[in-house]
């Protein structure tokens, strides 16, 4: 397991697409992503629709996972 590894980077901040996924289990897949190399950039908080949380991948390629 683990991460690709790119020289590019697509961030919500340079004005790209947030992809989103779903996990039925977010503290569970946060630190799976964690020990696979990812890096949180923000910790799980509630929005409507449920909770999420963002996270980087090593390229700097910016993720996040919701959960309801």
């Amino acid at each position: 397991g683990g991460f690709y590894q790119s020289d590019l980077t697509a961030t919500v901040a340079k004005g790209s697409a947030l992809i989103v996924f779903y996990s039925a289990a977010l503290e569970e897949t946060q630190a799976k992503i964690e020990k696979a190399g990812g890096a949180i950039t923000r910790p799980i908080f509630s929005f409507p629709g449920g909770r999420r949380f963002h996270f980087t991948d090593p390229s700097g390629n910016e993720f996040a996972v919701w959960s309801e």
